[in-house]
């Protein structure tokens, strides 16, 4: 069964749904409260991005999300703005359990070596944000020129193993998610894989879970949850009744 993780992704200090790379929803104005609420809905993990950070290259809402881990009891994952090895170091002394690289690696695939190398390939993951299959960078503003499958692979060199995967055209418009790409990352590269966005109700997520066995294995969702396009107690008791593992493993 697959990991089902909330986002929340955070803006100017609000809990915001990004849409196709552009602030289309904003949720709530305090970021922490989503996070109380997922874990008291029984959520096993949360995905955060610091969109600011995304934008500017470097986290900005730092004390936002240190209240966020002083709170919640479950792990966090951090993506947006960690484009320098102090900056991962940063995030894990706040007690990030995991965090996203995607930037760094595609400008400086040294110090994304550095990056695995000391925290290793369960605490650090590679985010990976295409649209039409390029990967974008800089918070989506620009062009990296090359392709998912390229990216993936070049990570996988370096020691990573596993990918957050987002089809900007489809992120926040429920829309679905592009099947396709997924499966051909999970079996070209070998990789874990985890579906962001796109996700706009239950039949979505079964389409996913067929790919599984390819190495889908996780989803990353938000505009789909905060609108209540599912009872996310529902696939979480669902998922306890199956006796399913609930983290993602690598």
């Amino acid at each position: 069964m697959l990991l089902i993780i909330p986002a929340i992704e955070i803006k100017g200090g609000r809990c915001v749904q990004m849409v196709q790379g552009i602030e289309g929803f904003s949720y709530s104005d305090d970021p922490v409260e989503m996070a109380k609420l997922w874990r008291k809905e029984n959520a096993k993990s949360l995905h955060v991005t610091d969109v600011d950070g995304a934008l500017r290259g470097h986290v900005v809402n730092t004390d936002v999300i240190k209240r966020m881990i002083s709170i919640v009891d479950i792990p966090i994952e951090l993506g947006g703005g960690l484009r320098t090895f102090d900056a991962v170091k940063q995030a894990f002394e706040l007690g990030m359990y995991r965090i996203l690289i995607s930037t760094m690696l595609i400008e400086d695939p040294d110090v994304a070596k550095r990056v695995i190398d000391t925290y290793g390939s369960s605490k650090v993951v590679l985010g990976i944000d295409a649209i039409d299959g390029i990967v974008a960078t800089h918070g989506w503003e620009k062009s990296s020129g090359l392709t998912a499958l390229t990216v993936a692979l070049n990570a996988k060199a370096l020691g990573f193993r596993r990918v957050v995967y987002t089809d900007i055209r489809l992120d926040g418009t429920l829309r679905g998610v592009n099947l396709k790409v997924l499966r051909e990352l999970a079996e070209k590269t070998g990789m874990r894989v985890t579906s962001a966005g796109g996700i706009a109700g239950l039949d979505d997520l079964l389409k996913v879970q067929e790919l599984e066995k390819s190495g889908v294995d996780s989803v990353v969702i938000g505009r789909a949850l905060y609108e209540n396009k599912f009872s996310c107690q529902g696939i979480w008791r669902r998922c306890e009744a199956g006796n399913y593992p609930y983290t993602a493993k690598v």
